[in-house]
């Protein structure tokens, strides 16, 4: 059902917090064929989305959860009718969950309700080799609250005037053990509904933005656009020497 050639309605770029996930997103607006992806159904940010598209309030501060879903297709569609958006683990079951009783008769379908609402769609795995860099990156972005550089609409994530960044060891070990487990439970749930996902690594990304943008037009049947691909960065990186300095301490066991 997920691999029928031809040109795809929407896609996801899965994965877990700190593999380039900003970049690629931006990366790939900047084609101006793969939509305008973004984190659109991440619970935290769901009331600042329903703010900024101004959606009709329950008397509760509610928002019809329909009216969002349309609200993020008219927002993340560019005008050749394609939708992009990110999904991290955890926030899958949070669509799905809220995608039920707007599909009652789809309930416990996880493929059925996402192609019921989204059409033809396919999946981009985005994930990191270096998993202790990782972890660095995520505990340094969860104290300070800043988890980009730049940016591309995002609704949140450019916090200023957080917490300042701190050696934690136990924080770390925690990180590298949540991501592989994140990892893993995409790869069981891609196997689980017979899913083959584009894989990309945030190793090639950062190496080639360009080949890896038009290797993911490839996979969602999307023309590369005349003269090439457009690729424009967004973003700018934010490791420096602080993350490689953490990531010695940790492999030296320094908790001090």
């Amino acid at each position: 059902m997920w691999n029928q050639p031809g040109r795809v309605d929407s896609y996801f770029v899965c994965g877990t917090p700190r593999t380039g996930s900003s970049l690629l997103l931006g990366l790939l607006e900047s084609t101006g064929v793969a939509g305008h992806p973004q984190a659109y159904f991440r619970s935290p940010d769901e009331s600042l989305w329903a703010d900024r598209w101004r959606l009709p309030r329950t008397p509760d501060g509610g928002f019809s959860y329909a009216d969002f879903v349309r609200a993020a297709l008219a927002t993340g569609r560019t005008p050749n009718g394609v939708f992009g958006a990110k999904l991290m683990w955890g926030t899958l079951d949070e669509l799905v969950a809220k995608l039920a009783p707007v599909y009652p008769g789809l309930r416990g379908d996880d493929v059925g309700l996402l192609e019921r609402t989204f059409g033809h769609s396919r999946f981009v795995f985005l994930r990191r080799d270096d998993v202790l860099a990782q972890a660095v990156s995520w505990l340094r972005a969860e104290q300070t609250g800043r988890w980009f550089v730049g940016g591309n609409g995002e609704i949140s994530g450019d916090a200023v005037g957080g917490n300042e960044p701190h050696f934690d060891l136990d924080g770390i070990r925690g990180f590298v053990a949540t991501i592989r487990e994140h990892n893993a439970a995409w790869e069981a749930w891609f196997a689980a509904c017979g899913i083959r996902p584009h894989r990309v690594r945030y190793e090639d990304l950062d190496r080639d933005m360009t080949q890896t943008v038009r290797d993911i037009l490839g996979h969602l049947g999307l023309d590369v656009p005349a003269g090439g691909v457009p690729v424009v960065a967004r973003h700018r990186r934010q490791a420096d020497d602080l993350n490689a300095r953490w990531i010695a301490r940790y492999r030296a066991g320094c908790d001090t």
